[in-house]
């Protein structure tokens, strides 16, 4: 595989524990369980994905052991460099030649679109636990597919809503232009727009951009009482530092990450980050299962105390629930394995009360958090008090209004 696409991307294996009582079910393939993490190990989304989603994904196979049926798991990884093509010959190479049985984790919305599209009607799994594009549950559904954590449904409407029960009615976006950007800019404005609000303008800017200054000043120029960051990873901490430099927030305009997560306000600190409003459908430090998990995360090799991002908490808690199915079922087959996991309803220890729909979504609460100020942090990484929580039957868009063709 080194040689493949001449270095285009890096893999790795790692074999997670495996209870060697007793040999697998013949009806899973090769008597080992694979699951590929696919993300960016190196560009503006390694730190809330990364390694530490591979290290998320080791760790539910170590805590699944075997389910009670000695059944062997193999974790492997690779960098698909945000872009699609590199993303889809990596799932391709992985279903026709390596025997992976399912793939997760996939930040960037184009990326997962793709990966969606090489897996559709095959054998193998897509735990999209990062992909934000809200189609992988409305027109591009796939009876292979279950989407965790957060979406640009969700992102956008839930944002909105929230934002503008606080008084913030008209908008300016600051969106990156790809499917994430446009798709979370898109489902916001039509819910500003629906109820009495105002969009004053937006501008759109590629990934990886690292001066905002044009973008930033043409915001603060609109007058808009809430900015609305439609991007993710380093372009929206680079937005964030650069933002504070121009004193918007002093000047009175509220600034809102649709997708940010704990690692990036770590990045940026709390001095730049404090009054950031945000939507997030994890925080480490909730509940004592939360915490359990991230003190564990903290401590594995490579993470040097970091705490768990929520794409990081949906690779771990999707690779499990996934892991449980192939238990329960004696298969790895999507087609036998998916419509399993959908049967799941009840409570999951890092996301609360779930459940899994017919359309690939997994629900679950939402939580809108304000990043402290310096002084209100009390410990590391203790950074987000919590303003709203929004239960799981509001959270994500209604089962019938996706388009999906899976819902009957």
């Amino acid at each position: 595989m080194k040689g493949f696409g001449v270095g285009r991307f890096r893999i790795g294996l790692a074999l997670a524990l495996a209870c060697v009582a007793g040999s697998a079910r013949a009806e899973i393939s090769d008597n080992v369980v694979r699951i590929g993490v696919l993300n960016d190990i190196s560009g503006i989304f390694q730190d809330t994905n990364g390694m530490g989603s591979v290290e998320a994904a080791r760790m539910a196979a170590e805590d699944f052991n075997g389910g009670g049926k000695g059944i062997k798991v193999e974790i492997v990884y690779a960098d698909h460099q945000n872009k699609a093509d590199v993303g889809s010959a990596i799932a391709r190479k992985w279903l026709d030649v390596e025997g992976v049985d399912a793939i997760v984790d996939v930040p960037n919305s184009a990326v997962g679109l793709a990966v969606n599209t090489v897996l559709r009607d095959s054998r193998m799994t897509f735990l999209a636990s990062s992909t934000a594009s809200s189609d992988l549950t409305g027109k591009a559904c796939s009876p292979n597919t279950i989407q965790w954590v957060n979406d640009a449904w969700a992102t956008g409407n839930t944002t909105a809503a929230a934002m503008m029960q606080r008084g913030g009615k008209d908008w300016y976006f600051v969106t990156v232009d790809y499917a994430l950007g446009k798709g979370i800019e898109a489902e916001a404005t039509n819910y500003i727009e629906k109820h009495g609000g105002k969009v004053l303008g937006s501008s759109k800017h590629p990934l990886g951009t690292s001066d905002f200054a044009s973008f930033l000043l043409q915001a603060q120029n609109s007058k808009a009482e809430v900015i609305g960051l439609a991007n993710a990873g380093g372009d929206t901490i680079n937005a964030v530092k650069q933002a504070a430099e121009f004193g918007i927030q002093e000047g009175g305009q509220t600034m809102v990450a649709f997708l940010l997560f704990v690692n990036d306000v770590h990045g940026m600190g709390l001095k730049v980050a404090q009054g950031l409003q945000l939507l997030e459908a994890f925080y480490w430090d909730m509940n004592d299962d939360t915490r359990a998990f991230a003190k564990r995360f903290a401590a594995r090799p490579g993470m040097n105390g970091k705490m768990p991002s929520g794409n990081q908490a949906g690779v771990y808690a999707s690779t499990l629930a996934y892991l449980n199915a192939v238990a329960a079922t004696g298969s790895d087959d999507a087609k036998v394995v998916v419509p399993q996991m959908k049967t799941f309803k009840g409570k999951d220890k890092l996301f609360g009360d779930t459940t899994i729909r017919q359309d690939g979504r997994v629900i679950h609460p939402m939580y809108l958090f304000e990043v402290k100020k310096p002084e209100e942090s009390k410990y590391p990484y203790d950074y987000y008090k919590l303003i709203a929580t929004i239960p799981a039957d509001q959270a994500f868009r209604p089962l019938a209004d996706g388009g999906c063709s899976l819902v009957k």
